[in-house]
């Protein structure tokens, strides 16, 4: 037994002076020469050793001081202008599902009444005393912009839309602008077959 701790001691002190070098006893303090090498250890020695000569070349860091990055901005918001007076239209948003007679009678796809097997989107916007030359309509993936010289509407969309297949109607009898916009969901593919 009494070899067995022998043993243990001596490798105990092998393993403390592979752990020391001899710049670290170089550097320290007196007070912490009496000290055992393996207690001088802290979290700072694991890994490597940082290099001291190490150059940070300010060129390639550039600092932001941005609240938000540009994906997290919604989009159209550099359109919402707080000090334009004109009012804002009375508008509705109607989802529209297109139905079959398989739909109907036989239940052979798996469209169900919700809003999740809507293909479309059709914003109804009421212009009194417009004229169809006067609207001008721009739309994004997630926001409608629609300008006349007595409104201004700025519509964050409830759901993606495919920005470049849309239809646009101007009724003047009723004085009122339809647009149809067809909606663009990740999952659409899978819940429309």
């Amino acid at each position: 037994m009494d070899c067995l701790g022998v043993s243990s001691l001596q490798n105990l002190q092998a393993l403390s002076d592979l752990l020391s070098t001899q710049e670290e006893e170089d550097d320290e303090d007196p007070g912490c020469k009496n000290m055992a090498p393996c207690t001088r250890l802290n979290p700072g020695h694991i890994g490597p050793q940082p290099k001291k000569d190490k150059e940070v070349s300010n060129a390639n860091v550039t600092k932001t001081k941005d609240i938000w990055s540009e994906e997290e901005v919604a989009e159209g918001s550099h359109l919402d202008d707080h000090t334009d007076p004109r009012p804002q239209p009375e508008y509705d948003i109607i989802l529209k599902q297109s139905v079959g007679t398989e739909d109907i009678y036989l239940g052979l796809s798996r469209k169900d009444p919700s809003s999740m097997c809507c293909e479309a989107m059709l914003v109804k916007i009421r212009l009194p005393d417009t004229k169809a030359t006067d609207v001008v309509l721009d739309v994004k993936e997630k926001f409608l912009d629609l300008r006349t010289p007595k409104y201004k509407l700025g519509l964050h969309l409830p759901h993606p839309v495919h920005s470049q297949e849309g239809k646009a109607q101007f009724f003047s009898d009723r004085d009122e602008l339809e647009v149809t916009l067809l909606m663009n969901r990740p999952m659409d593919s899978i819940n429309m077959q």
